[in-house]
């Protein structure tokens, strides 16, 4: 595993030199596909030392991170005309995915709440640093607080998970069980924050709006995953009290996924729908994640992958609107077909996969997901078939607003859009849809 951190590290000096940023951008294209080409066979945890390994779904989510970090660099052009420290923007891009790196391929818990918590401070001076407006300070310290303040717990039970069985090497978390619920809540409730559960998701429109292009794009793509990820680490210690008690989870993230549906559709902020949509989304990944069935499991992943691409391509299209207008209120943003006809196509694309329509990853995985839920209880058809129509309302709300109407009257002429911009979106795109085709990897990971 060190063969891809190492290059990383030495590659920060690069981002120093002047015109370094299309060398880094060019190498992380390098290293995702070497990345996947060498670990493609391996369906188990490579350890050979008790530091780091790799199995299916760490691989998954390090080749999303490496992926979604070279597209940032991509999507971030107006830093590099800008000439507004390029240098540094692109070695906190780097210190961040080396993190995430580390983090998913960690086997010590506690190594792997190292870097989970680490993974926040490139984010803050990315929104500090980059971010579009003075309130950029109120989000930083909300992403703060929200996160350290739900993490002291897991470092405490942690520790106690070590005084029990003398080891927190994760392999070995199959053979034994925690049976408290002051150490379930503990331990839960970082990742719950992390992903965010409806409730505590307070912290994710704000930092989404603030933030810029590129931190937007790894915030939706990578880090609510972190959430999602640590609860299908820890529920293998967890199991006997996640029987007992998740059925409140359950409900929380379906009912709040369907509130949260209700607030998207009276969002006038282009950033706020787009990031209300991703509590939604990872609600039905909570909800199937805590039944605890392998429906559930399976579709959780698959459904964090899918929906990694999908907002970050959403949240790059935002962008583009926001470099022609200067603005992101849907009230401005409207009528875009008449300016950015290529641009449509993209928009249509990327709305239509966010509404899990065939053939993208999100739509294999909702399947999974509402059959891991209808199997745990009918009752949740009720909620799930609310959930799956608000999404395709305000998802079409979102595309209509946006291309189809009168155009903005003040807004006269725009570039259509350039090859740069056509190629990150398609590079969101296709591995979206091409996913659907070889989903074994992502159905047969357990």
């Amino acid at each position: 595993m060190l063969k891809f951190l190492l290059p990383l590290i030495f590659l920060i000096p690069l981002c120093l030199i002047f015109e370094g940023w299309w060398m880094v951008q060019s190498f992380l294209f390098l290293m995702t596909f070497m990345f996947m080409l060498c670990n493609m066979s391996m369906t188990f945890f490579v350890s050979l030392s008790y530091f780091m390994g790799c199995d299916v779904l760490s691989y998954g989510l390090i080749l999303l991170s490496f992926w979604i970090c070279a597209l940032m660099i991509m999507a971030s052009e107006s830093v590099h005309r800008a000439r507004f420290n390029e240098g540094a923007f692109l070695v906190f891009i780097l210190v961040l995915l080396g993190l995430l790196y580390c983090t998913f391929s960690s086997l010590s818990l506690f190594m792997f709440y190292l870097f989970f918590e680490s993974s926040l401070i490139p984010t803050l001076f990315l929104i500090l640093g980059w971010g579009y407006q003075p309130e950029r300070l109120q989000a930083g310290v909300y992403l703060l607080f929200y996160t350290l303040l739900a993490s002291l717990p897991l470092l405490v039970g942690i520790f106690y998970l070590e005084g029990v069985q003398g080891t927190l090497f994760m392999p070995l978390f199959y053979f034994v069980d925690l049976n408290y619920l002051v150490c379930y809540m503990g331990m839960i409730m970082a990742f719950l924050v992390k992903m965010p559960m409806f409730l505590v998701h307070l912290w994710l429109p704000s930092a989404h709006v603030e933030a810029p292009v590129a931190g937007s794009m790894i915030l939706a793509g990578v880090l609510l995953k972190l959430g999602g990820y640590g609860l299908l680490r820890i529920f293998s210690v967890l199991i006997l009290s996640g029987l007992k008690f998740n059925f409140v989870w359950v409900g929380i993230s379906l009912v709040g996924g369907v509130l949260v549906s209700f607030m998207c559709l009276r969002q006038s902020d282009l950033k706020a729908l787009i990031a209300y949509s991703s509590v939604a989304h990872m609600g039905i990944v909570l909800g199937g994640l805590m039944t605890l069935t392998y429906w559930g499991f399976s579709g959780a992943l698959a459904l964090m992958i899918g929906h990694g691409l999908c907002s970050s391509g959403l949240f790059c299209l935002a962008n583009i609107s926001y470099e022609r207008t200067g603005s992101r209120s849907l009230l401005v943003n409207r009528g875009m077909v008449n300016f950015m006809p290529s641009m449509t196509l993209w928009w249509f694309l990327l709305s239509a996969c966010n509404m899990a329509s065939p053939p993208s990853l999100n739509l294999l995985s909702e399947v999974s997901l509402l059959n891991s839920m209808v199997g745990w209880s009918w009752v949740t058809m009720m909620m799930l078939g609310l959930l799956s129509f608000f999404s395709a309302a305000y998802t079409l709300y979102l595309y209509s607003y946006t291309q189809h109407g009168r155009g903005f009257s003040g807004l006269y002429a725009c570039v259509s859009g350039y090859s740069r911009e056509y190629l990150v979106l398609f590079l969101h795109w296709v591995p979206l849809n091409v996913l659907i085709l070889s989903s074994e990897p992502w159905l047969l990971w357990l």
